[in-house]
């Protein structure tokens, strides 16, 4: 089934910190500072109005509260599809920045500041610069896009996300006529980041990850600010990160802090790590399996040992419409 976009010019939650707990310890240090300039706000930019049963709403910035009074809700929905529960999707991830299992980045991520944040775009651009976060997403109306995500580890989920086409950003950048591919870097934190402090880490830091540039060009090509109808929670790449629904789920890094344009293609952390397993495009592939284990089918979450709510894959995530014409003319057993 496909997404029509309207065209356009496994931790125990007893180990896990409720996002309530840590972030009431930020309320507090900063209640005294905000109270009077917060009285002064309209009711919508003082808390979120959670829209998805069971989302426990986030402290958002001013700028994100501000945004989400114009934002364009359901932009692009998943006829068919139910949205996953946002328990699963914020307790059930991979960033390895915060630890190996599943359950760490909600565990671990909650200390991690996000405010200020800046975004280094450097490269082949004509506009180069270190940007502050809300003077990047300024100029973007957000809109809600109900995407499916598919992980190469055969698991999926279905996620309403906030954010704003990257093209857009990519135009303001300017880029030159040398910019063929873009480079992505992740923060690098160990003071908050345990993951990156440890010495048995699968992953060199920075993370790293990269596009050619028609796939960054793309319509369907994210930045995301929020899910749910909320900002991003940290452990899942809070305050930016990239969405790119017909890859493979470790495209999409998260919590960004540099966008290159870069002429020749560029390192990615989990190629340079195995590149027999993991290719530069990932592009979710039901016909070319992981080498240790099959990509035909997948892990729908929630799921259980009784109810394993198992699917077929499609190629391209479903999105095959869309963006196949990408790739004419490649193999993709090859250029995986």
């Amino acid at each position: 089934m496909l997404i029509q976009i309207p065209p356009r010019s496994h931790c125990p939650p007893s180990e896990i910190t409720p996002e309530s707990v840590y972030l009431s310890r930020r309320r507090f240090l900063s209640a005294g500072a905000v109270a009077l300039g917060a009285a002064a706000l309209p009711a919508w930019a003082r808390a979120e109005t959670p829209r998805y049963a069971g989302v426990e709403p986030g402290q958002a910035p001013a700028w994100f509260a501000q945004k989400l009074a114009d934002t364009r809700w359901q932009a692009v929905e998943a006829p068919g599809e139910a949205i996953t529960p946002f328990r699963d999707a914020s307790h059930y991830n991979n960033f390895y920045e915060f630890g190996p299992d599943k359950g760490d980045p909600a565990a671990n991520a909650g200390q991690l500041p996000t405010e200020p944040w800046t975004v280094r775009i450097d490269g082949e651009v004509g506009k180069p610069g270190q940007y502050a976060l809300e003077d990047l997403v300024r100029p973007h109306a957000l809109e809600e896009r109900i995407y499916r995500l598919r992980c190469v580890e055969a698991w999926s989920m279905v996620i309403p996300w906030l954010g704003f086409p990257f093209a857009e950003l990519l135009k303001r950048a300017e880029p030159t006529g040398n910019a063929r591919y873009v480079a992505f870097e992740t923060l690098v934190d160990p003071e908050h980041m345990p993951g990156q402090r440890s010495r048995f880490a699968l992953l060199d830091w920075p993370y790293r990850e990269g596009l050619r540039m028609d796939e960054a060009m793309h319509p369907l090509t994210l930045l995301a600010v929020g899910m749910y109808g909320r900002v991003l929670p940290n452990q899942n790449g809070a305050p930016l990160r990239l969405v790119v629904p017909w890859k493979y789920g470790f495209k999409s890094i998260k919590s960004i802090v540099r966008i290159s344009l870069t002429e020749r293609q560029p390192y990615t952390s989990w190629q340079n790590r195995a590149p027999e397993e993991y290719g530069f495009y990932a592009n979710v592939n039901p016909a070319v399996d992981h080498p240790r284990w099959s990509q035909k089918r997948e892990r729908r979450l929630p799921s259980g040992l009784f109810s394993p709510n198992l699917r077929d894959t499609l190629p391209f995530n479903g999105y095959a419409e869309e963006v196949a014409g990408l790739y004419s003319g490649m193999d993709l057993t090859r250029d995986y």
